[in-house]
């Protein structure tokens, strides 16, 4: 039996199971104390005190504010469809804790490599956006309704520009594996350089798809009370906040890997890689939560507007821009 255990074939899949346990945890982790980091650095930015009795530096707020989801009455409306209610928050956060599956940290730690790493992280955003429209339509309030129709409408729209985006970078690495992305910036330089204009179409993209201020107008309070989680409390409601964090740290993540070099840095690579993914995740992270604290949210024909009458084109143009640059450079196709 102790043979058979440790064989070559076992000992890979568990040590595959090990990474897998310590990548989710970490995401998990990230997502639940991401909500301290957040008021942390808004009252840094506003010029205020973020959360600071708890604990050291207020850190234990993040334990306070679960107790306080666990132990408040999990209600749940008569009206609502009892099943897709509760199924909705549930389909939310395990679209986002999938994502991390693809996205290489170092050469050697990721859950999976497949070929096809970007189109898979791209259906998953299509599937998260059941999510959304499932609570919306299965509260039964008009309120959550029109939330979830906007979630809709804003995640379709915008995730055609976020594969747009990435489809130049695909053309000029030749390959949609994530690690093989990451290896030709290693060589080349970050595609932030190469591929400045869809690093912004990527950046506005993911802000509309994950429903991070200023564009979080399918759950805007001033206009739909809480949008599709109106009728949400307790637990449910906290996994669907948390989901919203945990996709802010799978979209900083994967901006690393596409635009950014991945682990590469400009020394000790080798005997840090952690440490340079890391850092530039954490650096994004910090960014989005200060783009929050600094614009305001638009009107949603606004924000429709500018997917469907700049950025469409932007994305198209470059797309064309970069496939002419590709064939040029590829030998024979010039007559070269």
């Amino acid at each position: 039996m102790l043979a058979w255990l440790m064989s070559p074939e076992i000992l890979a899949i568990l040590i595959g199971l090990g990474k897998a346990l310590v990548i989710f945890l970490v995401a998990m982790l990230s997502m639940a104390w991401g909500t301290w980091l957040e008021r942390r650095m808004l009252g840094l930015w506003q010029d205020r005190y973020g959360p600071n009795r708890v604990g050291p530096f207020g850190l234990g707020q993040v334990l306070a504010d679960m107790f306080k989801a666990l132990f408040k009455e999990d209600w749940m409306p008569p009206f609502a469809d009892k099943f897709t209610f509760i199924l909705a928050p549930f389909l939310s956060l395990s679209m986002m804790l999938l994502g991390f599956v693809f996205i290489p940290l170092t050469p050697t730690w990721g859950i999976a490599n497949p070929n096809v790493a970007v189109l898979l992280f791209l259906a998953l955003g299509g599937l998260a956006v059941y999510a959304v429209m499932l609570a919306g339509w299965s509260s039964g309030n008009k309120y959550s309704l029109l939330g979830g129709v906007r979630s809709t409408a804003q995640t379709i729209s915008y995730e055609v520009f976020m594969g747009l985006s990435l489809m130049g970078i695909v053309m000029q690495a030749g390959s949609f594996n994530l690690r093989d992305i990451v290896a030709w910036q290693g060589e080349h330089g970050p595609f932030l350089f190469w591929q400045f204009p869809a690093f912004c179409i990527w950046v506005l993209s993911a802000l509309a798809v994950i429903h991070r201020a200023p564009f979080d107008l399918p759950e805007a309070e001033s206009e739909l009370v809480q949008g599709y989680h109106t009728e949400y409390a307790s637990m449910k409601f906290a996994m669907f906040m948390l989901s919203e964090y945990l996709g802010m740290v799978m979209v900083a993540a994967l901006t690393t890997a596409m635009f950014f070099s991945g682990w590469h840095g400009p020394f000790w690579t080798e005997q840090v890689p952690f440490l340079w993914f890391g850092l530039k995740t954490f650096l994004f992270v910090c960014a989005y939560i200060l783009v929050r604290a600094s614009l305001p949210r638009p009107r949603y024909d606004q924000l429709m507007s500018l997917a469907w009458k700049v950025i469409l084109p932007i994305s198209l143009i470059n797309l064309l821009v970069t496939a002419a640059l590709v064939l040029w450079n590829t030998p024979g196709m010039t007559g070269n």
